[in-house]
């Protein structure tokens, strides 16, 4: 969080002229708007011709504020991490499928995704998988987890291109609950 120090540590890699450079340590507890604020003295530093990395960090909110400022990529074992415990990112937040409510829910994770789970399984059953120890159900909704963040940032991707990525992102956080909210996920 030291901003004299990761200024001065930018000016010194991007000296080395490396093929891409990466931003780390900001994914290891602190609040999202100082993980942003040190994005917006750092990614300016850092060619823009060059990948410019962002590790450790795959909440929907932090890729779509990263890409915001400037990050390029992105990784992260968040998607399968939440995916264990029965944690599923969907069109309209999280939703956690070993919650009772859906032991008797026949609809997919999310109705709006056209992922191989979502097509072919309901919440009730991968419910039941994940309260089981099935490791089928871990495989299945870490899939999903997957597929959703891939097409959030093909989404992402053509906010850019239409130059719209401001009002994508509002509309992503409106729809998702995310508007005041520094946790993401």
């Amino acid at each position: 969080m030291y901003e004299d120090l990761r200024k001065q540590s930018a000016r010194d890699l991007t000296s080395l002229d490396f093929p891409g450079y990466a931003i780390g340590g900001l994914s290891v507890g602190e609040p999202k708007h100082l993980m942003y604020e040190v994005l917006d003295y750092t990614v300016p530093l850092l060619p823009t011709d060059k990948p410019r990395y962002l590790m450790g960090v795959g909440s929907p909110d932090a890729l779509i504020e990263g890409a915001i400022r400037g990050v390029d990529m992105f990784d992260c074992v968040l998607p399968t991490r939440i995916a264990r415990n029965g944690t599923t990112m969907t069109s309209q937040g999280r939703l956690v499928v070993r919650n009772a409510q859906y032991a008797r829910d026949f609809g997919p994770l999310d109705p709006e995704c056209d992922c191989y789970t979502c097509r072919n399984y309901s919440r009730a059953y991968l419910r039941h998988l994940i309260k089981s120890d099935e490791t089928f159900g871990l495989r299945l909704t870490t899939y999903h987890n997957l597929h959703f963040l891939l097409n959030l940032m093909k989404k992402v991707r053509q906010a850019i291109m239409d130059d719209r990525l401001l009002d994508f992102r509002d509309e992503f956080f409106e729809q998702y609950g995310l508007f005041g909210n520094d946790k993401g996920f």
